[in-house]
C-alpha cells in the first residue's frame, strides 16, 4: 500500500501540503484498521474547483476506456457540475488504486480536512471489495452514454452507493483521533 499526496494547480500551499501528508499517513492507518476491505494504493491530490473538474474528467475517461467526443463532452459537463458542490471525490482506477481529489479551498482548517479525508479513505477501502469496481465502471459507462445498463442494475447501484455513503459517514468519528475537535468542525 503506497500513499502519495500532492497538489494540482495550487501554488503557495506548502504548509497545507505538509499538514495533508502528515494527516493522510495517520488516517490511512486508522481507516484500514476500522473498515473491512484492503487499503489500495492511494493518491491524494489537493486542488481547486477547476482542477478537480479537470482531474475528474481524466479519471473517468481512464476508467471507462476509449470514449468518443460526445462521451468526453458529457464527462466534462458532469465533472464541472460535481466539482461546484463537492468537497472531495474518491475515484477508483483500473489498476486497483484510488485517486482522492480534495478541494483545498473548502477546507480552511486541518479538522475539516481530516473529516473529509477519513470519509474518502473509507470509499477507497470500499472500492477493493468484490464487484464494486465493475459496478462503478458499468455505471460510469452508462452515465457517459457509452453502454446502457438495465434499470435493475441502476437501482441496485444507487442503493449500494447510499449504503457506502452511510458507512463512510459513520466512520467520520475517526477524524477526532487525528485532530482533536474534528468532529465538532464537521
Amino acid at each position: 500500500m503506497k500513499t502519495t499526496v500532492g497538489t494540482h494547480k495550487l501554488p503557495g500551499y506548502g504548509s497545507t501540503l505538509r499538514t495533508s501528508r502528515r494527516l493522510t499517513e495517520q488516517a490511512v492507518k486508522l481507516v484500514s484498521r476500522s473498515v473491512s476491505g484492503r487499503m489500495p494504493d492511494v493518491e491524494v491530490v489537493l486542488t481547486n474547483e477547476r482542477g478537480m473538474a479537470e482531474l475528474m474528467v481524466a479519471a473517468d475517461i481512464a476508467l471507462v476506456g476509449a470514449a468518443d467526443r460526445r462521451a468526453l463532452k458529457r464527462a466534462t459537463q458532469e465533472s464541472k457540475r460535481i466539482a461546484r458542490g463537492a468537497q472531495a471525490r474518491a475515484i477508483p482506477r483500473l489498476d486497483g488504486s484510488t485517486l482522492i481529489l480534495i478541494n483545498a479551498d473548502k477546507h480552511p482548517t486541518p479538522a475539516d480536512f481530516a473529516v473529509t479525508l477519513v470519509h474518502e479513505l473509507v470509499h477507497a477501502m470500499q472500492f477493493s471489495r468484490k464487484g464494486v469496481l465493475e459496478r462503478i465502471v458499468r455505471d460510469t459507462r452508462d452515465g457517459l452514454g457509452i453502454e446502457r445498463q438495465s434499470r435493475r442494475q441502476a437501482r441496485e447501484h444507487e442503493q449500494l452507493v447510499e449504503l457506502d455513503e452511510n458507512e463512510a459517514h459513520s466512520r467520520e468519528y475517526l477524524a477526532e483521533k487525528l485532530v482533536p475537535g474534528a468532529r465538532a468542525a464537521a
